[in-house]
């Protein structure tokens, strides 16, 4: 049985997020997700008269699938056939439920690398981002319950609140936030073990407000490749190929990773040594959603947090891109609000956020979205 905020949850995520229309193609991958949602999802494809492509898997096939990831040819075989089907989509839709967070933990490493840089990247980081609409989620599941620390109910309630927030107001409220990322050259981030700086100048600003990402709540852009110095501490969590890394701090020269610390400096070196743009940053990004607080162990939700920002090592989107290639796209997340530690932005030595609020009158408007 599907509930109205489910029913809403489909219908956005259709009809708001990836403004699926008739006779166009939609591939739906669902991992643990209730059979119910997924019809009524497909229901929702099928009320605009498009074509719905479902691969409905378990994480417990897929995992024992990537075991397989040892084998080169399986991969390029797989990455030739799905990457001729992503080209002929027109959307892209990944709903996850998972049942075990921890479920890559005991992957080898080397198999998950050569994913990323056989299939992921192609398939992926270059068709799939650049040239679909699409839209990644998640659907409320115990261990996701368990992870952010609620009971089901109180997460469910959660994820379907923060997913089903009025993401059209969001994105005209961020417009002034985009304008002035786009004027900006220098940056300065100051905090609690972080005094970083680096250029934007001349670097498109993406607002995002549900369309890519569910929930949602970010602008973000790329900083000049060789234009990072400083130091960075990031205070929330990071999963990242089924381990969680804490007390992640980077040291950056000439914008490369020249020194690294964290809870497992030797998992974290051997991701920043995938390959030469893996130590160099591809993504900055503030963010903004005004009813996620606290990390959730869920980068989806982590990274969107109100006053934060994630500074992320590899990969630069092609609509924001500084040219930085990498098989690695490691969102990393600081929050600068009071209960973390607070910290500062400053935009060519102007102040314009502090403590995890804007203080420039045409931004402060962020802050006031409920």
């Amino acid at each position: 049985m599907v509930s109205e905020k489910e029913k809403r949850y489909a219908y956005n995520l259709i009809n708001n997020s990836l403004k699926l229309q008739a006779g166009e193609k939609i591939w739906i991958d669902a991992v643990d997700v209730p059979e119910d949602f997924v019809c009524e999802v497909i229901k929702q494809v099928h009320s605009v008269w498009g074509f719905p492509f479902l691969n409905n898997s378990t994480q417990r096939i897929n995992r024992q699938v990537m075991e397989c990831y040892d084998n080169v040819d399986f991969l390029n075989l797989k990455r030739d056939l799905d990457l001729e089907k992503m080209k002929n989509m027109d959307c892209y839709l990944s709903i996850s439920a998972p049942l075990n967070t921890q479920g890559l933990r005991t992957l080898d490493p080397q198999k998950l690398q050569n994913y990323n840089k056989i299939y992921a990247q192609e398939v992926h980081f270059k068709q799939r981002v650049n040239h679909t609409r699409w839209t990644i989620c998640n659907y409320p599941s115990q261990s996701l319950a368990s992870r952010a620390k609620m009971s089901y109910d109180e997460y469910a309630d959660y994820l379907l609140d923060v997913c089903c927030l009025d993401y059209i107001k969001m994105g005209k409220c961020l417009q002034p936030l985009k304008e002035l990322m786009e004027r900006t050259d220098k940056v300065k981030i100051l905090g609690r073990g972080t005094d970083l700086q680096f250029s934007i100048k001349g670097m498109p600003a993406i607002v995002c407000a549900g369309e890519s990402n569910i929930p949602d709540g970010e602008v973000y852009t790329a900083p000049v490749i060789d234009s990072v110095n400083g130091v960075i501490s990031y205070n929330a969590p990071s999963v990242y190929e089924g381990k969680e890394f804490s007390d992640i701090k980077l040291e950056f020269s000439n914008g490369k990773i020249i020194k690294v610390a964290g809870n497992d400096v030797e998992s974290m070196e051997r991701i920043f040594d995938t390959d030469e743009g893996a130590r160099f940053v591809g993504e900055f990004a503030l963010g903004v959603n005004p009813r996620i607080h606290d990390p959730v162990g869920d980068i989806l939700f982590d990274e969107k947090i109100a006053g934060s920002i994630h500074f992320t090592p590899g990969n630069a989107y092609d609509d924001a891109d500084n040219g930085n290639r990498s098989a690695v796209h490691w969102d990393l997340v600081l929050i600068q609000t009071p209960k973390y530690g607070g910290g500062e932005i400053w935009f060519d030595d102007v102040l314009i956020r502090k403590n995890g609020k804007f203080v420039l009158d045409e931004l402060k408007p962020i802050d006031k979205l409920r």
